[in-house]
């Protein structure tokens, strides 16, 4: 079949132009990346063979090799792994079908607009786009592979300039190879010489040293001797073809005593498994030993990935038993809300042949579950106590998705009260705990107050938040979407129960002051006939009109009763596919404000109040605004307010 020329998707295009013109100052990024993908495929093919003994293939020595060829100026990584056939090549080198490629142009930009080194290097293997940094070192590069089980190979080509060509070919062995025709070596741009020995060999020592697989070299072939008048003329004896060098250790690191391995050694660990250039906040070890024996090692980033809460997201454990790599994304062995954790997990007792079902109702892996999750859980509370930088950094970036475990978790959920923190009103920038919050409780106070909403300046505005204000109790501001939830299932903390300030009836008055019980009673009475007309004008919107005790300002604020959802719960559900039906909500009205003075004695005073229902419906709509909400018929509210102002006027 001859070979079709194909063009590159337009993000792919940009990704390429970006690589070639140099975005990175560390071009050795390419040969990790490319090993990287070899070790995944020889991990594939061994999982597959295990799983299908009828695969014709070759798993007696799988391995990596790495050939030079210095006059040519090309370098090519090979494995004997899985392979790609001709649509998955097509699919998976051809376009970069990935939701995150258009944030990772724009970060890639914003990180060299500040010359941000370490953020460029972050950025390739966490949009997972290895494969293009060999274009930052060559000029072509082209891919042969044949998948595993089947006859036919594929040949993959481009100079990455926006187009590449895909060919079936007859003899290529299982696997994948990458060679890459290397551009002149520039030390001033720090464009190496990658057909040097040495230079693999400190990037293979450097990144790569952990891989599961060896990583092979053939020696450089030593210099012949110049001839010498007395050498013999009988025939030399034929020297022994070299044997491959292998230039990692394979050492599992987890399985090594603390004593004998470096933070760096870990670091290295991390990336490689994370595909993150950036150093773990924290690294975790675990060792099992009695009936169930098994030892881990696990990693907290220091920052989010992309995909942190899209639904395919992978997680980010890796299962081995008894070293032999089974699985990359154990889902079983921690729950999600800490989906964002790395590392490996080496268990002594499990099956070979295990499965995700299998591990899913498996006992051992339960016990692992539960001790793994205290483990991490118990690390960020000492991370919190003694390291409040670093806390505030896996807090930032991990807050959120933490929270979920409030919600799912219910046996963890006092170790994750004890290390969740949240903005507040005591202070502009400084979190806190829930403990610090009821230690700061004024004489009197019961309740944990909090207000939700998008932004820290939309809640601290918020007509809800006056009463608290003027007398100065604590509120905490929640502005993730998952608060709604878990204030709602946890519902109290040490004896204090969660109150919403938004929703029920709020009475912040002492609760010994007769006086403040006979001026509410007499306001009531006063707006008595009020309170009813407006309920009738507004019931279509409204269950009840009620005099409100958390306004100060505002004339008026709209809450939801205490059992019911709020709008944004009701729009979360809806979201994920749950019809729930909408309730209505109550207005409250501030009975010491001069508009609701004026409507109260206007109403009191006038047969004909056709304009007083308009200014009722006002009221409404500038309630529901003032929660960031939208009246129900914007035109129309548009209309009243306008003719209400040239009146005015």
């Amino acid at each position: 079949m001859p070979a079709e020329a194909f063009e590159f998707q337009v993000e792919a295009r940009q990704l390429l132009q970006l690589m070639i013109h140099s975005v990175y100052s560390n071009k050795d990024v390419f040969l990790r990346e490319l090993v990287s993908n070899a070790s995944d495929a020889l991990d594939k093919l061994r999982l597959e063979k295990l799983w299908d003994d009828s695969l014709d293939a070759d798993v007696s020595d799988l391995h990596i090799d790495i050939d030079v060829d210095k006059e040519a100026r090309t370098l090519t990584v090979r494995d004997n792994g899985i392979g790609m056939s001709y649509d998955e090549v097509g699919r998976l080198i051809g376009t970069i079908a990935n939701s995150g490629t258009a944030k990772f142009l724009q970060e890639l930009k914003e990180a060299k607009e500040v010359k941000d080194s370490a953020g460029e290097e972050g950025l390739i293997g966490q949009f997972g786009v290895g494969f293009y940094a060999g274009f930052m070192v060559a000029d072509e590069v082209t891919l042969v592979t044949r998948r595993a089980g089947e006859s036919q190979g594929t040949r993959w080509a481009s100079r990455g300039e926006g187009t590449y060509t895909l060919e079936k070919v007859e003899d290529a062995p299982q696997g994948t190879s990458v060679t890459l025709h290397l551009k002149p070596a520039d030390p001033e741009n720090q464009l190496h010489d990658y057909t040097s020995p040495w230079k693999i060999r400190e990037i293979i020592k450097r990144y790569s040293d952990f891989i599961t697989w060896p990583v092979r070299m053939m020696p450089e072939a030593p210099a012949a001797a110049p001839a010498t008048a007395d050498e013999s003329d009988e025939a030399a004896e034929p020297e022994a073809a070299p044997e491959p060098e292998t230039l990692n250790s394979m050492k599992a690191l987890w399985a090594r005593p603390r004593g004998e391995v470096s933070d760096d050694e870990y670091h290295e660990l991390y990336k490689h498994i994370a595909h993150d250039w950036r150093d773990p906040l924290e690294t975790i070890r675990l060792q099992a030993e009695g009936t169930f024996e098994y030892q881990s090692l696990l990693f907290l980033p220091a920052h989010a990935p992309h995909d942190l809460f899209t639904r395919d997201a992978k997680r980010g454990v890796q299962l081995y038993v008894k070293r032999v790599f089974i699985m990359d994304d154990c889902e079983a062995l921690l729950p999600p809300y800490l989906r964002f954790v790395k590392g490996v997990v080496d268990a002594a007792d499990l099956s070979l042949n295990v499965s995700r079902e299998i591990l899913q109702q498996d006992r051992h892996i339960e016990m692992m579950r539960r001790r793994l999750t205290k483990k991490v859980l118990s690390t960020v509370k000492d991370m919190m106590a003694k390291d409040q930088d670093r806390y505030a950094t896996l807090w930032r970036e991990f807050g959120t998705v933490l929270k979920e475990g409030l919600v799912t978790d219910p046996e963890n959920r006092d170790a994750l009260l004890a290390v969740a923190s949240f903005a507040t009103t005591h202070h502009d920038a400084e979190p806190t705990t829930l403990k610090q919050y009821v230690e700061r409780m004024k004489d009197g106070q019961d309740d944990i107050y909090y207000l939700t909403g998008e932004s820290r300046q939309s809640i601290e505005n918020s007509p809800h938040m006056e009463a608290f204000r003027e007398r100065g109790i604590e509120v905490l501001l929640l502005t993730d979407a998952v608060d709604e939830v878990w204030a709602d299932a946890v519902g109290e903390y040490e004896g204090k129960k969660l109150r919403s300030v938004a929703k029920g009836q709020i009475d912040l008055d002492p609760k010994d002051e007769d006086a403040a019980d006979d001026e509410r009673e007499k306001q009531t009475e006063e707006y008595a006939g009020l309170l009813g007309w407006m309920k009738e004008q507004l019931d279509e919107d409204i269950k009840e009109v009620r005099l409100s005790s958390r306004l100060t300002v505002s004339p008026a604020c709209i809450v939801s009763d205490a059992q019911d959802l709020t709008p944004a719960l009701e729009n979360m559900y809806r979201a994920m596919g749950q019809e729930v039906p909408s309730a209505k909500r109550i207005l409250e009205l501030n009975p010491d404000h001069q508009l609701v003075k004026g409507l109260n004695q206007a109403y009191k005073e006038r047969e004909d109040r056709a304009e007083l229902a308009e200014t009722a419906e006002l009221l409404h709509g500038l309630a529901v605004l003032a929660e960031g909400g939208q009246p129900k018929e914007p035109a129309r509210f548009v209309k009243l307010m306008a003719d209400r102002l040239e009146r005015a006027l």
